[in-house]
């Protein structure tokens, strides 16, 4: 196993579960949006072969408002 496979796997597992708490009633919205941005930068690189040779995550649609100039 790749070195960095078990941090991003138990990462990604954190966020799913932080989103689970969001989710329920009375839970600490702000905790999550703090907690989760931490966790999302934390990151670590994907482990190879999660996406296909040559993915571009940048490459895609066009989204409502981007590419506009006045």
């Amino acid at each position: 196993m790749c070195p960095n496979c078990e941090d991003f796997v138990l990462t990604v597992a954190m966020l799913g579960r932080l989103a689970l708490y969001a989710d329920t009633p009375g839970a600490d919205l702000d905790f999550a949006d703090v907690v989760g941005g931490a966790l999302a930068v934390s990151l670590p690189e994907p482990p190879p072969g999660l996406f296909p040779p040559g993915y571009d995550p940048s490459d895609g649609p066009e989204y409502p408002g981007e590419g506009w100039t006045p």
